[in-house]
């Protein structure tokens, strides 16, 4: 086999001519091995049968198994700085299983926006009259994603502008594309995230948008149809994470019990571990509730209205924070804002908490003994705090995991709610001991 120190003294047409001698995966491994500029000047040399069979042969699990098996250094010799032009022939020849494995091996993360893009569109150059890009559309737009949209290219394939197809259509027929652009086209970045395409779509309200490589070479494009899918697919992980189950990858109709057993049970068991610090919390009161056995009454209210309270405000401060409203510098806000809230939600609970007792006790409903207006207090101030606290910690916990760069949505209500339920009851018992110390205790 030829080394590629021989290769790149040769001409491409003659490289070519050495790559066709070889079997199909010594040939592909000689190309990769090419510096940039030569690949693309190889690859344009190669006739459309051999470009048809590298790229295909860059998408099969076995080239993948090679390459990944490779020494680091190795690997990124041959996979770093691809030909723009290499890439866009590998978008457009490729089958879906295909092209998500030679993305992946060309650097694009799975979660970034090259893996959405689509290679039907239409392109036409920046010196093309209005006539020439209208026949151009009719005779390959029937394969276009969407035509409301023409993209301008200069010679070297990058993006300078898009036209939109009705501004081509009230043109004169000998206008060139290059007089009737306004300004630079928006475009996405082939390894730019989805979350951050998403915000893009968004902000400037398109059908479509170009995806460009680093050096502005256009690859294709992405539909507001693709996006869509991509927030439900975001919201429903999203959703899933907040009620504390795993993200499920079929729908709910199709998942097995099994599947639906495994992605239900770790968040329950974790929750059920954090729910046994509540015993631990009432064992060490234990001697307190002997004596007064009328505080074990209001436990379930103590903790249900700080659980509540805290799932309210992690719902609110998420929902904000995927609507871009709030970031992790507004801390010092949403703690101001959610302890006022929690103020006058506690004053509004505590009330009625004191109230119940007070009316139950009038009434003859019930016997709170002779202390039941300490006891209505203690239930009255014991709301106050815990709602306060719950509100804060639901607020507070989505901004600390997006601080560390982890998922908000995995401050789901039951994670919340179990941390205020322990915190709760130690607040609750702790405000007890400070009214009925000396009386019922």
């Amino acid at each position: 086999m030829i080394r590629t120190s021989e290769l790149v003294q040769l001409h491409p047409s003659d490289i070519v001519e050495k790559l066709e001698e070889m079997d199909e995966q010594a040939r592909l491994l000689a190309f990769l091995r090419l510096g940039k500029e030569l690949k693309a000047e190889v690859f344009s040399y190669m006739g459309p049968g051999m470009q048809q069979s590298m790229v295909q042969e860059l998408g099969s699990t076995q080239v993948a198994e090679l390459l990944e098996n490779m020494a680091p250094d190795d690997r990124t010799e041959i996979l770093e700085n691809f030909p723009d032009t290499f890439i866009k022939e590998t978008v457009n020849l490729l089958s879906a299983k295909e092209k998500d494995i030679a993305l992946t091996l060309l650097g694009y993360p799975e979660q970034c926006v090259a893996r959405l893009m689509t290679p039907y569109y239409v392109q036409a150059k920046k010196d093309w009259t209005v006539r020439r890009t209208l026949e151009h559309i009719k005779r390959y737009g029937r394969k276009a994603e969407t035509l409301n949209f023409v993209y301008v290219v200069d010679e070297r394939q990058r993006l300078v502008s898009d036209l939109r197809i009705g501004k081509l259509l009230l043109g004169n027929d000998d206008q060139t594309l290059e007089s009737m652009m306004d300004q630079g086209a928006i475009a996405l970045r082939t390894t730019m995230s989805r979350e951050d395409a998403i915000d893009y779509f968004d902000k400037y309200d398109r059908a479509a948008l170009p995806v460009i490589t680093e050096d502005e070479v256009l690859v294709g494009i992405v539909t507001v149809d693709d996006i869509l899918d991509e927030i439900e697919k975001r919201d429903t992980e999203d959703f899933l994470k907040f009620g504390g189950v795993e993200t499920m990858e079929l729908s709910y109709t199709e998942t097995s019990i099994w599947e639906l057993f495994k992605k239900r049970a770790p968040w329950l068991v974790i929750l059920l571990l954090g729910e046994m610090f509540t015993a631990t919390v009432m064992s060490h009161y234990e001697h307190a509730i002997a004596q007064a056995v009328v505080l074990a009454l209001f436990v379930p209210l103590i903790i249900s209205s700080g659980g509540n309270t805290g799932s309210q405000a992690a719902t609110l401060i998420v929902r904000a924070m995927a609507l871009k409203e709030l970031d992790t510098r507004d801390w010092w806000y949403v703690i101001r804002k959610e302890f006022i809230t929690g103020i006058l939600l506690g004053l509004i609970l505590g009330t009625i908490g004191f109230l119940r007792i007070y009316i139950w006790q009038g009434l003859s409903l019930f016997d709170f003994g002779q202390y039941y207006l300490h006891v209505g207090a203690a239930v009255g101030f014991s709301l106050l705090g815990v709602v306060i606290w719950g509100t804060l910690m639901g607020s507070v916990v989505p901004l600390i995991l997006k601080r560390f760069r982890l998922d908000p949505a995995t401050s789901s209500a039951p994670f919340v709610a179990t941390l205020v339920d322990i915190t709760g009851l130690i607040l609750y018992f702790s405000v007890a001991m400070m009214f009925l110390s000396g009386r019922m205790l």
